[in-house]
């Protein structure tokens, strides 16, 4: 009788506290990786909410609290000896604190390291950053506009792979009801717009409250949602009040469903300004066959392509932005085919295409470890 083959294990590093797209994806790709016969493993900060739902799909987890975000020796020390007693293959980071953590962590021990990036921004071209980077032999970015920030560090562009982001096509998501949506202060049957974000300078939701105004002149029955939170809450909050939009632009804070507020809009609106790889609630749009309007920002031409399966526009012009939105709501041969366009653009972001190819990175960098033994 021969030994059982172990399971490819693999330790996913994530820091973040906030349940955000990138919680999402490391959550489906753990799932992903347990259909593929792997065993992931998490090491999270303790009571995040990534933790919580992890546990709840079965998935290991393992406390990490470094007081420094890119450094604590005690969590070097701990994921060392994880890396070493669990048999760890891959230590996949899913940040550049997380990146530090797996270049010490698994200096000295057997396990390779793979590092996702999901953002556009540059990187910093210090020795400490370029220091780190060069440990990670296979380097993710979930798009092609994010390649070029690892390129300008000196990373070998022969260890980067572009692997989009996913969703499951398959999911229920049921409209928001009537009622929910007349608790936010949306009348029955009003063309509704949905930008879901973060409310920070990076998504620049100021910029969407701005044109809402505009669209306004066009469709005065015009209500929109903004869901998230963030630094800007309160800004937001009277600048709103300023334009006169209290009663038209409803700020709902952090919701565990956006995807069903989405999936009750005429429009989903993304006005970003930096950042985007591929935009997870976009990918949820085209999921949902909705109509977008999104600004021209990282990866998002190469989620919908404009005319086909939504519209892009420039980034910081809310006149551009707000005159499409008016565009689509009245133009109903224009919104149904974007809508078809994006439920035909869907099936190229799904999450198995985005566990399959990432678990090909895991097998192509196994195999070549296994060479050079």
């Amino acid at each position: 009788m021969t030994d059982a083959v172990a399971p490819l294990t693999i330790l996913y590093l994530d820091i973040n506290t906030e349940w955000r797209g990138g919680q999402r994806q490391l959550l489906w790709m753990g799932e992903g990786l347990r259909r593929h016969g792997g065993r992931p493993i998490f090491a999270l900060r303790t009571g995040v909410p990534l933790a919580e739902r992890a546990r709840a799909s079965g998935i290991e987890v393992i406390a990490i609290d470094p007081l420094i975000a890119g450094w604590g020796p005690w969590t070097v020390l701990r994921l060392r000896r994880v890396i070493k007693r669990e048999k760890v293959s891959i230590v996949h980071a899913q940040s550049g604190h997380t990146m530090a953590f797996a270049a010490l962590s698994a200096a000295g021990t057997t396990a390779r390291i793979v590092f996702a990036r999901r953002v556009t921004t540059p990187l910093r071209a210090n020795q400490p950053t370029r220091w780190k980077y060069a440990r990670a032999e296979r380097l993710i970015s979930v798009s092609r506009a994010g390649v070029e920030g690892l390129l300008r560090v000196g990373v070998d562009p022969a260890r980067v792979r572009v692997v989009p982001s996913g969703v499951p096509l398959e999911r229920p998501v049921p409209p928001a009801t009537a009622a929910l949506l007349a608790s936010f202060g949306v009348p029955a049957g009003a063309p509704l717009v949905v930008m879901v974000a973060s409310l920070t300078a990076a998504k620049d939701p100021l910029t969407f409250v701005r044109a809402v105004l505009v669209a306004r002149r066009e469709v005065p029955d015009l209500h929109a949602l903004l869901v998230g939170d963030g630094p800007l809450r309160a800004s937001l909050g009277r600048e709103i009040a300023s334009l006169g939009l209290a009663d038209v632009v409803h700020l709902t804070g952090f919701r565990t469903d956006p995807e069903s507020l989405q999936s009750a809009a005429h429009l989903v609106v993304l006005s970003s300004r930096s950042m985007e790889g591929t935009p997870g609630v976009l990918l949820d749009a085209l999921a949902l066959g909705k109509p977008i309007v999104a600004t021209n920002v990282g990866g998002v031409p190469e989620v919908i392509e404009d005319g086909c399966s939504g519209l892009i526009v420039p980034i910081g012009d809310e006149n551009a932005l707000g005159r499409s939105i008016a565009r689509v709501l009245l133009d109903a041969e224009l919104s149904q085919k974007l809508s078809a366009g994006a439920r035909a653009r869907a099936p190229m972001f799904t999450i198995e295409r985005t566990v399959d190819h990432t678990m090909e990175i895991y097998r192509e960098l196994l195999a070549e470890s296994q060479v050079v033994q």
